[in-house]
Formats: structure tokens, C-alpha cells, sequence
């Protein structure tokens, strides 16, 4: 490795995939820098899927309390301090931030809290130092950040960054967007105690997601009270004395204390330096990259959300973990993009893998559907009207198994070792020769015999 430049490889943003990539990389004996403007830990650890998980746990205990009377449970009037989440959250946040820290220094990286931009294809102006340094690799790890759109009022939203520093619980919100976060936070919202209303401009919620779990959450969520809006456009935020109005393109409006918008993330790419060193960028800014994350120019890599490929951590991890192994252990790994598992944390939850109903039936000519639609042997004694669902979506040829699809208590624990099972190969007659666990939720996946067929109603939709 060449001591003309200072570090064989610089990360700009300190998330999930530049953390892997840095610390992997200086175990490989490279001499490795990484700067991070916020935190350690990027939007998966400070301001995603590990603050919105603990908020959905939170969530769910209205439910829990309810439920124990049919088991015997006399439960006294229980409270919900919404300040003790905020400050139990921020301490383990901050615990698991310096994990991050702890194990970069551990592994030798010389990390700069400042902002980073390119400044040449292998240099780095750190801005907080003001200081220049170099990289014979340079790998952008930046992430994505909510995006919200320019209507009149905009700067009265919110996003999921500020809902998770809220200083007092708001007694109505609107949740504009209809994506795993918008549906995520409605129902988190929803479990401590606010009135929620869900606007989405779309037919129904989770685009992309099979159309029995959109379906089913949908009737979920209207059971839990919340206020599901489909079709219905925003085109204007007005501030008001105790909160906002927002204004529908048909003429329509509701008042809120709060909203928060959840209607996608673009790659957070502004200020970065990109267009000045030629890097093509598509059609949001995100950074294009091959199968081996290199950029347009030589020696730059992107990975995770600011290559605008999948927005999951996991992604981010395993696309980090490759860029070391090609650069520095000689073992250049294409990583697989197919059947990566998925989970929605509303309440009733989803987890996904495979492919949904509809896209198996435009790529292959025949295609078996099974589908249980149950009531939990939970609810049975507590009373509560909750479904939930399974549904495996089968190659009608060669038997194998496409999709895995569940909707209810513990879904994502369950997809995650069906998504196995998918990656091999499994075929319908292998879950049929599972024995199964009983009585559990899961042994649905291997007990379903029964191919599902369409009443004449669905059949003509």
C-alpha cells in the first residue's frame, strides 16, 4: 500500500455500511480514516430503525395491558410518560454510539467528527479541522435523509428525525405518506395515546408490498382508530393557533396539532463536492455504481442509501463488507440483491421475503397461492379483533417457493428463517415435510395444503 497518499481508504459518513467498510478494512491491515459531521452510528443507530423499534415497543403495551384481563390480569390505571421514553431512548443511543466509536479506535481507524467533501479524486477537505487530507480509495457512506415536498407550508412538518425528539406528545397528528415509516409511525403514534390521521395519495399503503399485507394492515390500522385517508393529496400547510390545517387538492382539509411527513429519503449527497470531480449522479442525486460499488470516477465507491439501491441497513452492511474484501483482501464479492427480507414494525407487524403475488404472475406462467387468514390463539382469551395472516406464493411448475408473506405478533422473527429456507431453494413439498411446532403462529407455513382460489368477486377485480 502506497504511503504517497495519507490513508489507503477514507469514509465519508460513519452509518452502518462506512463503519463496516472502515473497520473491516483496517483489520486487513489498511491504514483507514473516517469522518462523520453528527454521530456515530448513522440513521439506522441515531434517527432510524433502532429508536423507532424501541418506540414501537412502547407503543404496543396499551395493547398488552388490555389484553391481560382475559388471563386473569386485574391491571390498576397505567401511565405513559412520554419525556422518560425520549430520555431512555437518548441513553441507549448514546450507549451503542459509542460502541461504534469504540470498536472503530479498536480497529484502528483514526476517526474525525467534521464534515468531509471531495475536493479531488483522491482528496478529502475535513471542514470542522480545516484541513486537507488524502486517499488513494475514497468511499461515500453518507446515507439518505427524509425528503419533503415544496408545497406552501412545508416548514410547519416534520419528519421522523424530529419525531423522535419531540418535546411533548401532540394530542392529534397527521402522518402524510403511505411507506413502511409513514405506516410505522401511524401506528406507534397511535399506541401512545394520540389520534392519528394516515393521508396518502395513493390507492392503498405499502406500495410494493404484497396486496393481501396491504390490505390486511389496512383493516388493522381502521380497527386501531386510525384515520386512513387514501387517494387525498396535501397542497398546502397553514399554522394555526394550537397546531396546522392541511389543505387537500380536492377541496377538503383536517386540523392537527402536529404532521410529520414520511414520503421517501433521497441520498444525502448535498455539499459532498460530487459534480465538481465528474461523479455521475441519477435522477435524485444518488451516486451510480456497478456491481462493485465504483463510482464514474476512479478509486471513489458509494454504498447504502446514497446509491438509492435498497434503503436497509443490512444492505448498507453487506455492501460495505464488500468494497474491503475487493480493496484489500483480494476477494472481490458481487453481493445479492434477491430475496432480502423485510419488516414493517406497525402493529400488527409484516415480514416479507420473496416475491409478492403480483410480481411472481408476471414472470412465471403458473403460479400456487396459499393463504391463512386466522384469529391467534392469543386473542382467544383476550378478546382482541386481530387477524392474522400467511401467505406462501409458489412456481405452480417447479414447486419452489417465491414469497413468504406474514402479517401479525412477531412476523419479522418469522420471515427471517423462512428467507433461509427461500435462498436455497426450498420447494413447497419441503415445508410440507416440516414437522410442525405446535401450537405456535408459525406452524401455519408448513400446515397450509389448500390452494387458495379467487371467489368470482376477486376474480373479476
Amino acid at each position: 500500500m502506497s504511503e504517497s497518499f495519507d490513508y489507503d481508504l477514507f469514509v465519508i459518513g460513519a452509518g452502518s455500511g462506512g463503519v463496516r467498510c472502515a473497520r473491516m478494512s483496517a483489520n486487513y491491515g489498511a491504514r483507514v480514516g473516517i469522518a462523520e459531521e453528527y454521530r456515530v452510528g448513522g440513521t439506522c443507530v441515531i434517527r432510524g430503525c433502532v429508536p423507532k423499534k424501541l418506540f414501537a415497543y412502547a407503543s404496543r403495551f396499551e395493547h398488552a395491558f388490555e389484553d391481560a384481563a382475559g388471563f386473569g390480569w386485574s391491571m390498576g390505571r397505567a401511565e405513559f410518560d412520554w419525556q422518560k421514553l425520549v430520555a431512555n431512548k437518548d441513553d441507549e443511543i448514546a450507549r451503542l454510539s459509542a460502541i461504534y466509536d469504540r470498536n472503530l479506535a479498536g480497529a484502528g481507524v483514526t476517526s474525525f467528527a467534521s464534515r468531509a467533501e471531495l475536493t479531488g479524486p483522491h482528496e478529502i477537505q475535513l471542514v470542522a479541522e480545516d484541513r486537507m487530507v488524502s486517499a488513494r480509495n475514497i468511499l461515500i457512506a453518507t446515507g439518505s435523509t427524509p425528503f419533503k415536498p415544496d408545497i406552501p407550508g412545508i416548514e410547519h412538518a416534520i419528519t421522523s428525525n424530529e419525531a423522535f425528539h419531540l418535546e411533548t406528545l401532540p394530542k392529534k397528528i397527521a402522518i402524510v405518506g403511505g411507506g413502511y415509516i409513514a405506516v410505522e409511525f401511524a401506528c406507534i403514534f397511535q399506541g401512545l395515546g394520540v389520534d392519528v390521521s394516515l393521508i396518502y395519495r395513493g390507492p392503498q399503503i405499502l406500495r410494493g408490498f404484497d396486496d393481501d399485507m396491504r390490505d390486511g394492515l389496512h383493516e388493522e390500522m381502521l380497527k386501531n382508530d386510525i384515520d386512513v385517508r387514501l387517494s387525498t393529496d396535501v397542497s398546502g400547510i397553514e399554522k394555526t393557533a394550537d397546531g396546522v390545517t392541511l389543505a387537500f387538492a380536492d377541496g377538503g382539509s383536517i386540523n392537527s396539532n402536529a404532521v410529520m411527513y414520511a414520503t421517501g429519503r433521497r441520498p444525502n449527497v448535498e455539499g459532498l463536492g460530487l459534480s465538481k470531480l465528474g461523479i455521475e449522479c441519477g435522477w435524485n442525486g444518488h451516486v451510480v455504481v456497478d456491481d462493485m460499488f465504483r463510482s464514474s470516477v476512479e478509486h471513489i465507491y458509494a454504498v447504502g442509501d446514497v446509491t438509492d439501491r435498497f434503503q436497509l441497513t443490512p444492505v448498507a452492511i453487506r455492501e460495505g463488507a464488500a468494497v474491503a474484501e475487493a480493496l484489500f483482501n483480494d476477494n472481490p464479492v458481487e453481493v445479492d440483491h434477491d430475496n432480502i427480507p423485510t419488516a414493517v414494525f406497525s402493529t400488527p407487524e409484516i415480514g416479507t421475503v420473496g416475491m409478492t403475488e403480483t410480481d411472481a404472475r408476471e414472470k412465471h406462467k403458473s403460479v400456487d397461492i396459499y393463504k391463512s387468514r386466522f384469529r391467534p390463539m392469543k386473542h382467544t382469551l383476550s378478546g382482541r379483533d386481530e387477524l392474522m395472516i400467511m401467505k406462501l406464493v409458489v412456481d405452480g411448475a417447479s414447486g419452489r417457493v417465491l414469497g413468504c408473506h406474514v402479517m401479525g405478533t412477531d412476523a419479522a422473527e418469522m420471515v427471517q428463517m423462512a428467507a433461509i429456507a427461500i435462498r436455497m431453494g426450498a420447494k413447497k413439498d419441503d415445508f410440507d415435510a416440516t414437522m410442525a411446532l405446535h401450537p405456535s403462529a408459525a406452524e401455519e407455513l408448513v400446515t397450509m395444503r389448500e390452494k387458495w382460489t379467487p371467489s368470482k368477486a376477486e376474480a373479476a377485480e
